[in-house]
């Protein structure tokens, strides 16, 4: 009976560690969608507040939020933030000096900065 107790335990123990790159990777996935989800929340903030010069901030805390959820969050924020800046770049035609200060503020958000950095004076406490 205690020979089988442990091999049951012995292959619980095993099982765990072979499923522990699986739930690694749904957890990743999940961040993902979290972080994606973060992306848009700040998207839509900076829509609706409409404020001029909050654009920095909004890249930056869209950045925050989404890094703070783990691997998955900060991967989702690079892939957005580098898929809109490449769209921004070709169709809006706002420049290089734009596009440039739009990825320092996202790098910023992303690597655990204070979004608060690039926060304009006078932007409504709720975002």
């Amino acid at each position: 009976m205690r020979l089988f107790v442990c091999l049951v335990l012995l292959s619980l123990l095993c099982a765990s560690a072979h499923m522990s790159p699986i739930v690694e990777g749904g957890r990743f996935a999940w961040d993902a969608v979290g972080g994606a989800w973060d992306m848009f929340r700040a998207y839509r903030d900076m829509r609706e507040a409409n404020y001029k010069g909050a654009d920095k901030y909004f890249h930056a805390r869209g950045n925050y939020d989404a890094a703070r959820r783990g691997p998955g969050g900060a991967w989702a924020a690079k892939v957005i933030s580098d898929a809109r800046e490449r769209w921004q770049s070709d169709v809006s035609g706002r420049g290089a000096e734009d596009t440039r200060a739009d990825q320092e503020a996202n790098a910023w958000g992303r690597n655990g900065g204070d979004p608060n950095r690039y926060r304009p004076a006078g932007l409504p406490r709720k975002y």
